[in-house]
């Protein structure tokens, strides 16, 4: 994905303040070799682009000047109930050196699962994302959860997941559950209730007693 952006020179607040006032919102780039640089974004197209998933977990190209250079998008502000983006960071990136990105999980096949299928269970997401390590060219936008073999009372966890290719997930010494299934309450109840019944219905009738 494509970014555009300016050089700054004016900053503090106010500066901040009159480039908002004129659709623009200020932010940084940092890391690597190179000093920080100050930077201005137009906002419309900043704050339509923070809707899409993949601009949070995507090698981004960033060009100033007519120059490019590759980022990933760190921070980023927005305020308490306007919608405006306050300021954007973003990371210089090294080809040869692995980052540290959140990246969002989709889930899929649930409703295959012997969980929902046999049983009427529901499947809680636990965890939305994980943290994963790889060198950017292997940086997933997103990574697939296959749920299809998930049953009642289970849980998958981080270490079940299939990762792509040159990707690990940063687990902290934690296998972080990512989702369950149980079956909810009032249907645990009725099922009690019918296998109760069930053999009093089956049941052959008692014998009269002889006179």
């Amino acid at each position: 994905m494509k970014v555009v952006a300016f050089k700054r020179e004016l900053q503090g607040s106010g500066a901040s303040r009159r480039l908002r006032n004129s659709g623009q919102t200020p932010g940084i780039i940092y890391g690597g070799t190179e000093a920080p640089v100050t930077i201005s974004l137009d906002h419309n197209a900043l704050y339509h682009a923070l809707k899409k998933e993949a601009f949070h977990s995507s090698i981004l190209d960033l060009e100033i000047d007519g120059k490019t250079q590759q980022v990933l998008l760190r921070d980023f502000q927005v305020h308490a109930y306007k919608q405006l983006v306050l300021h954007a960071d973003f990371q210089r990136v090294d080809a040869s050196k692995k980052v540290h990105m959140k990246v969002a999980l989709h889930f899929a096949n649930a409703d295959v699962s012997p969980a929902v299928k046999l049983h009427g269970a529901t499947i809680s997401h636990v965890a939305n994302e994980i943290e994963v390590s790889c060198l950017p060219k292997d940086l997933p936008e997103f990574i697939t959860v296959d749920l299809s073999n998930i049953d009642v009372g289970h849980s998958l966890h981080i270490g079940e997941l299939v990762l792509p290719a040159g990707v690990t997930a940063v687990t902290h010494g934690s296998n972080l559950t990512i989702a369950t299934a149980s079956v909810p309450a009032g249907h645990v109840a009725a099922e009690a209730a019918a296998t109760a019944e069930a053999p009093a219905a089956d049941a052959k009738p008692a014998a009269k007693a002889k006179k």
